[in-house]
């Protein structure tokens, strides 16, 4: 199974979901193990057995996934999309990808300078400025102190401290679950993130920050506008 298989079955949803094909990402999943591990049974990897190969591809492709669901829809009121891993890898970045790479960086002093990790990043292509840069798993479980960290250090550079930061996952452990009091998940991100946006069905009791997904791009374009209002 490769990503077009994956891509393939969210457009076959996308017809029969329309613009709430979003909430149909864990049953995806779900369909895309079933093909996945077919494929793996006859041709099994070496010294690896299915569970591993699975995590990898999931967690690969899912990120491959929502960046090609996001990337029309941003582009529909002007930004642009770039994938993080790219970026960091491609040593020689011309014209505004040379720019974003180079207002995105942390200073760490005698350590250098590096990229924060970002799955997916957003700018603005006539600036080439960042708007803003998200993380997406499948689980969020070890993710969410992580991405919390980045935004702590953008924050701490004039350069870099507009930039939002934003999760997107079909949240598959439940960790921005509603709780009282709240899980440490939870309370990380309504406190320290810009926003997380939910891939699922189910009811997801919202915050200004914790949202289904359907409200991402349309908190994006606010972003947008008061960028450019500065």
């Amino acid at each position: 199974m490769q990503f077009e298989d994956l891509r393939d079955l969210y457009i076959e949803k996308k017809r029969q979901f329309g613009r709430d094909a979003y909430t149909q990402i864990p049953q995806l999943l779900e369909e895309a193990e079933v093909i996945h591990r077919q494929d793996w049974e006859k041709c099994k990897t070496p010294a690896r057995d299915y569970g591993q190969s699975w995590r990898s591809f999931k967690g690969k492709n899912l990120q491959k996934l929502i960046q090609y669901i996001i990337t029309a829809e941003i582009e529909e009121i002007g930004l642009k999309v770039v994938n993080g891993d790219s970026l960091e890898r491609t040593k020689n970045l011309e014209g505004q990808l040379k720019k974003v790479k180079r207002d995105l960086l942390l200073d760490y002093g005698e350590y250098g300078c590096h990229l924060p990790d970002a799955d997916i990043i957003v700018y603005h292509p006539d600036t080439a400025k960042v708007l803003a840069i998200i993380s997406s798993k499948v689980s969020l479980r070890e993710r969410i102190a992580q991405t919390g960290y980045w935004k702590l250090k953008l924050l701490q550079d004039g350069v870099t401290e507009h930039i939002k930061v934003y999760l997107i996952s079909p949240d598959k452990d439940d960790t921005l679950k509603d709780s009282h009091p709240p899980k440490k998940g939870r309370a990380i991100t309504g406190f320290e993130l810009d926003g997380a946006y939910l891939l699922k069905e189910a009811e997801v009791p919202e915050t200004g920050k914790i949202k289904l997904f359907k409200y991402f791009v349309e908190d994006l374009e606010m972003v947008l506008e008061s960028n450019e209002g500065e």
